[in-house]
C-alpha cells in the first residue's frame, strides 16, 4: 500500500507520538438519544441534552486521547471549541437512520454533509459505519458495496484518510431481532472476517479499519483464559485479513469485556482502539443527574482510559511500522523538491 501527502498527515494526526490510536468515539446518536428519551418519557431527545453530554465527553477524556470522532448534528456544533487542536478529528458520515429491510440493511450519508464538508471543516479523517451481512440479499450487498467504494473514492479525491467500520446485524430470519447498536450476541465469527476480506480490496480505498470482535465480547476468554488460543486465532485471521492498520471498537461491550478483547487484538497487530460506550456508558446511566456524569467521566472513565491505554503503550503495533508499507514504511513518493509536482490536486488524482 502506498499513502498519499494528505493521507500520511490524516492519520499520523490521529495517533500519538508513537504512532498508537487511543481514539474516543463522540459520534454515538441512538445509544445517546435513546436513554435520554427513556429518562425523559419523551419520544424525542432534546438536542440540548445530547449535545450537553457529547461536549462534556469531549472536555473530560480528551486529556487521555490521541483523536476523538465527532458527528456534525450535535457534537462538532457543541463542542468543536472545547476540542484540545493538538488532538486529531475524525467525523462521521453516516446517517444512523438506516433503512431496514427483509432482505438487509441500506446505508446512507447523513442529509447535507459530504466528504469534502468534513475536509472543510477541519477534519483529519472520514469515518464510515457501514452494516454488512455476507449472506444478505444480493442487492442489499451491492448497494453497501457501492456506498462504501463511493465514499473511499471521494477521500481519494480529496486526499483525506478513509476509516471504515463493518458491523454485522440480524436478519429477518435470525433470532435476535433488533435494530438496536449493540453487539449482535449470535454472531459468527465467519459472517466478521468475511466481511473485513471484501472490503479489503483496494477499489474501496480504506486506510484505517474500525473493527469488531469476531466473536461475542463475552465469550472472549483474555489471553490465558480458557480456550484463549481459539479466541486468539480469530483475531490473528481478522489482522490478516484487514491488511492494513486496524483499530478495535466497543460495540457496548462492558470495560472488562473490552479489555480482553484489546489483549487479544494488540496480539493480532491492532495499533490501538476507536471505543466510546465501553468508556463512558457507565458515567451516563446517571442521567439526568450532570454532576453525577461529570464525576463520573473524571474518575472510572478516566481511570480505564489510563488502563487502557498502558495496554496499548505496551502491546499495541505503531501503525507506521504495519507490513501494509513494507519495510520502508509509509512515507512521500517523492521525498525531494520533485514533490509539488508530483502531489495531484483535487480531481487530478
Amino acid at each position: 500500500m502506498n499513502l498519499s501527502a494528505g493521507k500520511f498527515r490524516g492519520l499520523a494526526r490521529l495517533a500519538d507520538a508513537s504512532g498508537r490510536f487511543k481514539m474516543v468515539a463522540v459520534d454515538q446518536r441512538p445509544p445517546i438519544e435513546g436513554p435520554i428519551c427513556k429518562a425523559l418519557q419523551r419520544d424525542t431527545a432534546p438536542w440540548e441534552d445530547v449535545a450537553r453530554f457529547k461536549a462534556m465527553l469531549v472536555r473530560e477524556l480528551q486529556e487521555a486521547a490521541s483523536a476523538l470522532l465527532l458527528d456534525p448534528h450535535y457534537a462538532y456544533p457543541a463542542a468543536i471549541g472545547h476540542l484540545d487542536p493538538r488532538l486529531g478529528l475524525i467525523m462521521t458520515l453516516e446517517d444512523s437512520a438506516f433503512e431496514e429491510t427483509a432482505e438487509g440493511r441500506y446505508s446512507r450519508e447523513i442529509g447535507d454533509w459530504s466528504v469534502e464538508k468534513i475536509k472543510r471543516a477541519g477534519g483529519d479523517a472520514v469515518k464510515v459505519l457501514a452494516w454488512f451481512r455476507p449472506d444478505a440479499g444480493r442487492d442489499v450487498n451491492a448497494h453497501q458495496r457501492d456506498f462504501v467504494k463511493r465514499i473511499g473514492a471521494e477521500c481519494d479525491r480529496l486526499d483525506i484518510p478513509f476509516v471504515l467500520e463493518l458491523l454485522v446485524y440480524p436478519l429477518a430470519h435470525d433470532r435476535e431481532k433488533t435494530q438496536e447498536y449493540v453487539e449482535m450476541r449470535s454472531k459468527r465469527a465467519a459472517d466478521v472476517l468475511r466481511s473485513v476480506e471484501i472490503f479489503a480490496a483496494p477499489e474501496y480505498g480504506v486506510d484505517l479499519f474500525k473493527l469488531e470482535s469476531p466473536i461475542p465480547a463475552a465469550e472472549v476468554p483474555g489471553i490465558g483464559g480458557p480456550d484463549w488460543r481459539d479466541a486468539q486465532s480469530l483475531f490473528d485471521e481478522l489482522g490478516r485479513l484487514a491488511g492494513r492498520p486496524w483499530v478495535m471498537l466497543s460495540a457496548g461491550s462492558s470495560m472488562a469485556e473490552f479489555r480482553r478483547i484489546l489483549g487479544h487484538a494488540y496480539r493480532a497487530g491492532a495499533s490501538g482502539y476507536l471505543a466510546g460506550r465501553a468508556i463512558w456508558a457507565d458515567a451516563f446511566r446517571a442521567f439526568p443527574d450532570w454532576e453525577a456524569i461529570e464525576m463520573g467521566l473524571r474518575r472510572e472513565a478516566l481511570d480505564y482510559m489510563a488502563e487502557i491505554n498502558r495496554l496499548t503503550d505496551g502491546e499495541a503495533h505503531p501503525w507506521r511500522e504495519h507490513h501494509a508499507y513494507g519495510a520502508a514504511g509509509p512515507g512521500l513518493a517523492h521525498p525531494d523538491a520533485s514533490f509539488r509536482t508530483h502531489y495531484a490536486g483535487f480531481g487530478e488524482r
